[in-house]
C-alpha cells in the first residue's frame, strides 16, 4: 500500500512537471530572441556526462619562435579581409604570427567573383616570383592553382585551407572537421528553440559546406527527436556567389523563420550578414554564426544581440600554428586534421546566450572527442 501510494505521488508530480514544461514550449518567440535561459521543452535525450576537467590541447606549444625571417604571401579567398568569417580566420592567424612570431613581410591579394582560374594562377605565381615564402591559399578553389604552380617553385613552402588532395612535399594542407563543431551548434539550436524548429543556410552546396549540414543536422537530432529542421542552400555546386550575397541570404532566412524556424545556424561567408538580419528583423528568431566568433565581428555588430553562438572553425590557428612551424623548420608537428582535440573547432561563449547549457555541449564535446561519438560528413536526411 505504501509503495503504491508513492508511485501515485510521483506520477503525480511527473504529471505536473510535464505540464509546466508544455506551458513553458508555449511561451511567445519574443523570447527566444532575447536568449535567456534554454527551453527544453523540445529536447528528448537524457544529459550527457559531465565533461572530464579538460577535453582539449593546443597544438600550439606556446614556445618563442622567431619568424622574423618569413615572407608571407596570404591569397584570400572571395570576400577578403572584412567578410566576418572564413577570410577574416586566417587574417586573425597572420595577425597573431606578426605579433607573437616577429613577422614584418606580409603580402594580401583578394579573389573577385567568379574570376577565372587563370587569375587565382597568376596570383599565387605572382608570389612566388617575388620570394614570399611561405604562401597561403585561403580556401579549397585554390587547389588547381595551387596544384599547377607548387611544381614550379619546389623550394617555396605552400599552405592551402580545406583541401588535402595536393600531394606534393612543398604543400601542406590545412583541413577541419567542421562537422564536429557543427554537431555542437545543432544541440546548441535545440536547447535554445522554443519552436522545437531550427533552420540551416548553406552558401554553396559543395562536399566542404556539406560537412557543416551533417553535423548540425547530426547534433539536433542527437539532442531532440521531434525537432523539425529547415534546410536550404543559397546556390548550386559551381555558383561562388552564394558566399557573398546577403540579399539572397536575408531571403532564405526570412522564408525559413516565416516557416517557423526560431534558430538558423549559417555557414554562407559574407551572405550570412543576411541571415543575421533576417532573424533581427523577425523580432523572434535567433542566428549561429559560423568561423569566427561573430559576435565580436565589427560588420555584423548590429545584429550581436540575436547572436547566439558561432561554430569556431579555427582557420587562425591552423594558419598560426603552420607558420609557427614553418618558422621552426617542422611542419610535421601539425594535426593531419584541426578537430575538437586540438582545438581546431569549437563553439564561442560572447554574449552569454550559452552559458547556461555550456554544461551539456561540452559533456557532448567530450564524448566526440572520446570517439564515442561519431560524427558523420555526409548529411543524413
Amino acid at each position: 500500500m505504501r509503495g503504491t501510494a508513492l508511485a501515485a505521488a510521483t506520477m503525480a508530480g511527473v504529471l505536473t512537471l510535464a505540464g509546466c514544461a508544455k506551458d513553458t514550449g508555449g511561451s511567445s518567440n519574443n523570447d527566444s530572441a532575447s536568449g535567456g535561459s534554454s527551453d527544453t521543452s523540445c529536447v528528448t535525450a537524457p544529459k550527457p556526462p559531465a565533461a572530464p576537467a579538460a577535453t582539449t590541447t593546443s597544438s600550439s606549444s606556446g614556445e618563442k619562435v622567431d619568424g622574423s625571417k618569413l615572407k608571407v604571401g596570404l591569397a584570400f579567398d572571395i570576400g577578403g579581409r572584412g567578410d566576418a568569417s572564413f577570410n577574416d580566420a586566417a587574417a586573425a592567424g597572420v595577425d597573431k604570427a606578426k605579433s607573437e612570431l616577429g613577422i614584418t613581410t606580409v603580402s594580401e591579394s583578394t579573389a573577385s567573383p567568379s574570376e577565372s582560374e587563370s587569375a587565382k594562377q597568376q596570383r599565387l605565381e605572382q608570389m612566388a616570383s617575388q620570394g614570399l615564402n611561405p604562401i597561403i591559399a585561403v580556401g579549397f578553389a585554390y587547389a588547381p592553382s595551387v596544384a599547377a604552380v607548387a611544381p614550379k617553385h619546389p623550394n617555396t613552402r605552400f599552405a592551402i585551407v580545406d583541401d588535402d588532395t595536393i600531394k606534393l612535399p612543398n604543400v601542406t594542407p590545412l583541413v577541419f572537421a567542421e562537422e564536429q563543431g557543427s554537431f555542437l551548434a545543432g544541440v546548441a539550436a535545440v536547447y535554445k528553440s522554443k519552436n522545437c524548429h531550427i533552420g540551416f543556410v548553406g552558401g554553396v552546396n559543395t562536399p566542404l559546406i556539406q560537412k557543416f549540414e551533417a553535423g548540425y543536422l547530426q547534433g539536433a537530432k542527437a539532442a531532440s527527436n521531434k525537432v523539425k529542421i529547415e534546410d536550404e542552400y543559397l546556390t548550386p555546386a559551381g555558383d561562388f556567389s552564394g558566399f557573398q550575397d546577403p540579399a539572397k541570404g536575408n531571403v532564405k532566412a526570412a522564408a525559413e523563420i516565416n516557416n517557423g524556424a526560431d534558430v538558423i545556424y549559417h555557414a554562407a561567408g559574407a551572405s550570412g550578414k543576411g541571415v543575421f538580419d533576417a532573424a533581427k528583423t523577425s523580432g523572434k528568431a535567433l542566428a549561429i554564426g559560423v568561423d569566427s566568433d561573430q559576435y565580436n565581428q565589427a560588420t555584423v555588430a548590429a545584429d550581436k544581440d540575436i547572436i547566439l553562438t558561432s561554430m569556431m572553425k579555427r582557420v587562425d590557428v591552423a594558419v598560426f600554428d603552420f607558420l609557427q612551424a614553418d618558422a621552426k623548420g617542422d611542419l610535421s608537428v601539425l594535426p593531419q586534421r584541426f578537430d575538437l582535440k586540438v582545438d581546431g573547432v569549437g563553439y564561442a561563449t560572447s554574449g552569454g546566450k550559452v552559458d547556461d547549457i555550456k554544461d551539456v555541449l561540452d559533456g557532448y564535446k567530450a564524448q566526440i572527442i572520446s570517439g564515442a561519438i561519431q560524427v558523420s560528413d555526409k548529411p543524413a536526411k
